[in-house]
């Protein structure tokens, strides 16, 4: 094993064991043998207490080798509000404004600082809904009808209608993603149309469109500051995006469209979610499951005591494996029996694809419509309507992935000649026609062999615990805030929810967050996300003084904690918890004041990743199977952009054969005849990143950059690395939306990106300069 490397200054952070080839464990420069994160302790700060009663990782960053579904992006955008956002209730007016029953006796309705997640039922919400938007209708028109061309009489209103139908359908939106129930679904199915008919007549309201022209042709626009003007540019694209310039015929079938993109892209989400609960395999013979380790184990026989095996036991079994993540990778890495490898990649590989489940008939639907939106608005193809609030174009975006594909192809090729040469000299019988469910597991055996390092045997050093304490202590050091536990401070919608505060260096409160970690695959949608829960807001103080404070929520679905040992997390968890508090870091520790720009408000989604894949660079040197992984998001983005730019719905080709011809460039091995990936796709057929994967890759070269202002200042001098953090909180994760996100890098890092730090941490540079 290399010799270990410090690379963090006054913080620990991880042991790079599964993407690395520089095997590096952040340690602090003070003391490596005093590094908490390789000391067996229990964690006061993570260690469960009493709590009060009361929007997408990518399918392929180093966070996990298959398929997360992270969705950093409510099911629907709301006119006029960022599609990342779920705000919250501080002007929230209808309680103050009604005094019926139906307001009284719902939560929802209710007038509260943190929302109340512990008390929201399913009838709740049709009557909350309908209420809100008859008020919000009323206020609505009345704006229209006194809008003036300024600030107090325009953006100020319009905020306070927007922040009060997306706090409470962000809370709704939130339990489906976190406590989903049949109740539920259809109290939301029922009230969504009448929903989507507000945003749309929101986002449409020419009184409001034209006041945002008359700003912007004002002689007063060049005294506005850069944030307003951003915020002013963004409302009237958006108006233009929304339909506003369309007229009778045309209106009234964009909006059509509109109302069907929301039930079918809901109706896909809910087919993954429940083709993923269906699948169960019982497995009573152990040698069936050899190779699996005690926490996969562990796991396996926890489900079964969960589905009725009630003496099932981690040596004895019975075993349930099931296709949630923290179960379905444990058997990919590890399992020996390459007949259950088979079969459970098969099952994921085609979730959602046959029967009453299947999503094939509503991608095609929704490409199809998003097609003749495009036409509607005068664009060639949905990329283009994409784009249109990107930093990209179609053009940059094909440019780069084909420049990072080059860089990445011989290295893949040669990772699988590896593969096939290592499986052969331990004497598999499928050496010499390795298979889509191999891959995997010997990449597995081939990381421990040539780094004597297992996976299983780090579980320990990475508890929940441990890795929450160091990731906490990293913030510290780069960002100079403190994280502390706030638990019963707000309601929860689950006991494993934990919630914090944090404080900046003076100890003041400056946001507050939602954690909930575990796997729950009978209520909980998978993946991991962060969302908004309240935006930074100066309009909508609680006390009409400081800005009201921002409050997020991370959601992961890691290993569950078996019996009585905390999470023992793999180290893939532990990027994805890096992540996602990453973006969480950009919401949270924004200094804008303008809310519709704060935090990760108003950003081009194209950039909106830069923040949770630099976090990840504090995780490991990556070199290992890079090619491979590179790939493997080449294709997905290259897919994307595919069906969104040449397909022809219910042409030639069926969305299988554009898979089929979008591999053959972009993956070593060919895809099964009967994949179905795209069935479970949910990242652009249900989420925000249609015509947007490329976003991955495209914020990973600006994160990467990022990252290398730190390894020129000097990861080991402490000083350096806490002037350049304060630089980045400064620029990156403080200005928000309210300035173009190239001049935040340009501000921050002294110059434009280039890909060469991303291909020099991947160890592609020379394939890419040859």
């Amino acid at each position: 094993m290399r010799q270990l490397q410090r690379v963090v200054v006054g913080a620990v952070l991880i042991v790079n064991m599964l993407i690395a080839t520089r095997l590096t464990l952040t340690l602090s420069t003070i003391n490596r043998h005093n590094n908490p994160l390789l000391r067996r302790y229990s964690s006061s700060l993570f260690r469960p207490k009493q709590f009060s009663k009361s929007r997408p990782c990518p399918l392929w960053s180093s966070s996990f080798s298959f398929c997360l579904d992270a969705i950093h992006k409510p099911t629907s955008p709301t006119p006029f509000a960022p599609s990342h956002s779920h705000p919250h209730s501080s002007s929230f007016s209808v309680a103050a404004s009604s005094r019926d029953d139906v307001v009284q006796g719902n939560p929802l309705l209710q007038d509260f600082e943190f929302p109340p997640f512990d008390a929201v039922q399913a009838q709740h919400v049709r009557p909350a809904i309908r209420t809100l938007l008859a008020q919000l209708d009323r206020e609505l028109e009345e704006l229209e009808r006194n809008v003036e061309p300024s600030w107090p009489k325009l953006v100020e209103p319009l905020e306070k209608i927007v922040d009060s139908l997306v706090v409470v359908w962000g809370i709704v939106n939130h339990l489906k993603s976190v406590k989903d129930t049949s109740e539920l679904r259809s109290a939301i199915e029922d009230v969504q149309e009448e929903k989507v008919k507000f945003q749309l007549k929101l986002g449409q309201s020419k009184p409001i469109y034209n006041a945002f022209k008359a700003i912007r042709e004002s002689p007063d626009w060049q005294t506005l500051s850069e944030a307003r003007k951003r915020i002013v540019e963004s409302q009237l694209k958006e108006a233009v995006l929304n339909g506003v310039a369309l007229e009778d015929d045309k209106r009234e079938r964009f909006n059509k469209i509109e109302q069907e993109l929301e039930k079918l892209s809901q109706k896909f989400e809910e087919n993954v979610l429940d083709a993923t609960k269906k699948f169960e395999k019982l497995i009573t013979d152990k040698k069936e499951i050899e190779g699996l380790p005690a926490t996969a184990l562990g796991l396996a026989a926890q489900i079964a005591v969960s589905k009725g095996h009630e003496n099932a036991t981690a040596d004895n079994g019975p075993w349930v494996i099931t296709l949630d993540a923290p179960s379905f990778i444990a058997v990919m890495q590890h399992a020996r029996n390459r007949s259950l490898r088979e079969e459970i990649y098969r099952a994921y590989l085609t979730r959602a694809s046959t029967g009453d489940l299947d999503n094939t008939k509503i991608i095609e639907q929704i490409l199809k419509l998003r097609m003749e939106k495009a036409k509607l608005l005068n664009y060639n193809n949905y990329a283009e309507i994409s784009m249109a609030t990107k930093m990209a174009t179609v053009d940059k975006a094909e440019g780069l992935l084909e420049k990072l594909r080059k860089a990445s192809w011989d290295a893949a090729v040669q990772d699988m000649e590896d593969l096939k040469k290592f499986s052969k000299n331990q004497g598999a019988l499928e050496a010499d026609d390795l298979k889509h469910w191999d891959i995997t597991f010997w990449s597995e055996r081939l990381r421990e062999s040539k780094y004597d390092i297992n996976e299983e045997e780090l579980r320990p050093y990475f508890s929940l615990p441990k890795v929450m304490d160091e990731l906490f202590n990293l913030a510290k050091t780069l960002f100079g805030i403190e994280i502390e536990p706030a638990d019963g401070l707000a309601p929860v919608w689950n006991t494993d929810v934990r919630f914090f505060r944090v404080k900046d260096s003076s100890g003041n409160p400056i946001a507050y967050f939602y954690f909930d970690p575990y796997s729950r695959p009978s209520e909980k949608k998978g993946g991991a996300w962060m969302g908004e829960v309240v935006a930074r807001s100066r309009v909508l103080s609680r006390n009409g003084t400081s800005a009201r404070l921002p409050i997020a929520h991370m959601v992961c679905n890691q290993t569950p904690p078996v019996g009585k040992k905390p999470s023992l997390m793999t180290f893939r968890e532990v990027e994805t918890v890096f992540h996602e508090f990453g973006h969480a870091l950009q919401h949270m520790l924004t200094k804008q004041d303008e809310g519709l720009v704060a935090g990760i408000r108003g950003i081009e989604w194209d950039a909106v990743e830069l923040p949770s894949q630099f976090m990840e660079n504090w995780c490991y040197h990556r070199t290992f199977r890079a090619g491979s992984m590179s790939l493997r998001q080449i294709k997905f983005a290259s897919l994307d952009l595919e069906l969104h730019t040449k397909y022809v719905p219910g042409g030639p080709e069926s969305i299988y054969d554009v898979d089929r011809r979008v591999s053959e460039r972009t993956q070593v091995i060919p895809p099964l005849p009967e994949d179905r990936f795209l069935c479970s796709f949910m990242h652009i057929f249900a989420g925000g990143y249609a015509a947007g994967y490329y976003s991955y890759k495209w914020a990973e070269v600006l994160s990467a950059d990022a990252f290398s202002a730190f390894e020129d200042a000097g990861l080991e001098n402490n000083e350096a690395v806490k002037e350049t953090g304060h630089r980045f909180r400064e620029t990156v994760l403080a200005l928000g939306g309210g300035k173009a996100p190239l001049e935040v890098f340009v501000e921050f890092r002294g110059r434009e990106p280039t890909p060469d730090a991303l291909l020099r941490h991947n160890g592609l540079l020379s394939v890419a300069a040859s």
